[in-house]
């Protein structure tokens, strides 16, 4: 071989080398068994473009963001307050142990729930772990929502279901399993974040919210813009519940939020009347308001 033609080719080796980064030492112990440098770099070049297709896969492709929307203000006020009603404390510690050693539970339809999801539609990996609350109200009476939750729906619009629901007497409905994932919101997102589990549809907060529902009084079953509201019985009973998640799944009170706010179809004005100072006074006497 000439003397230009070697320097070419050692030039194009060591090109190869240092882009291929540490293939060099490999390329000069394959060439002493007698195989060509050809034949190593396509290997090397084969190898690299398959590690790039993992990766991709692993990282999954950028999802859509949802649309611009008011990031929440929740009413909720952080505060540690020693003077809470003591009286109203033990109530609540005791309602909350009623809750944790019993609730009445539904066994719903299948298809009216699923399962939390690790990987969006595009691939990327999501946290499936509950943080955020969202609160509703049944509109009807909470036989009618429970009606509805054990019916089929096999098409996606009918679909629905919350995690439990409280009657207008306090009593909680476990309606589905916390780790799993509700059908309680349909295209919505909460500051900046949303999940798309199916391409052909909208974002969802569903893959990390838990969702609860408010038995909706008499009055309200209509769709005027308010009604006499819910009971005390309601509020005891939502912040029992309300205590068990946040200390379970760590979630903030500033992330308790309602199905009118997360709402991106402008449709949804749930809870109607919700007395967030009765939320606020029972959820301080138990200490989840503190920083």
């Amino acid at each position: 071989m000439s003397a230009p033609k070697l320097l070419q080719r050692s030039l194009w080796i060591a090109a190869a080398a240092l882009t291929l980064g540490g293939a060099g030492l490999l390329l000069a112990t394959r060439q002493q068994a007698g195989q060509s440098s050809v034949d190593v770099l396509g290997q090397l070049f084969a190898q690299d473009l398959q590690s790039t297709v993992r990766r991709a896969q692993v990282q999954g492709s950028a999802a859509p963001l949802p649309p611009p929307h008011p990031r929440w203000r929740s009413p909720l006020q952080r505060s540690c307050a020693l003077s809470a009603d003591a009286a109203l404390r033990d109530r609540l510690t005791q309602r909350l142990q009623q809750l944790q050693r019993s609730k009445a539970t539904v066994a719903i339809d299948p298809s009216n729930y699923g399962e939390r999801f690790e990987r969006d539609a595009f691939g990327n990996r999501i946290n499936p772990t509950p943080r955020l609350v969202v609160l509703h109200e049944t509109v009807y009476g909470i036989g009618s929502a429970i009606n509805t939750f054990v019916t089929p729906h096999p098409n996606d619009i009918d679909q629905v279901s919350y995690h439990a629901l409280i009657g207008l007497d306090g009593a909680v409905v476990q309606v589905l399993d916390p780790l799993r994932r509700a059908f309680g919101a349909g295209n919505s997102a909460f500051d900046g974040e949303w999940v798309i589990t199916n391409a052909a549809f909208k974002g969802s907060v569903n893959n990390f919210a838990l969702h609860v529902s408010l038995e909706t009084p008499l009055d309200g079953e209509n769709d005027a813009s308010w009604h006499s509201g819910y009971t005390a019985a309601q509020y005891d009973a939502l912040a029992a519940l309300l205590s068990d998640w946040m200390r379970r799944f760590r979630i903030a009170p500033e992330r308790i939020t309602t199905h009118a706010h997360v709402d991106l179809g402008g449709e949804r004005s749930d809870p109607r009347s919700f007395d967030w100072p009765a939320l606020q006074l029972r959820l301080e006497a138990l200490g989840l308001l503190c920083r």
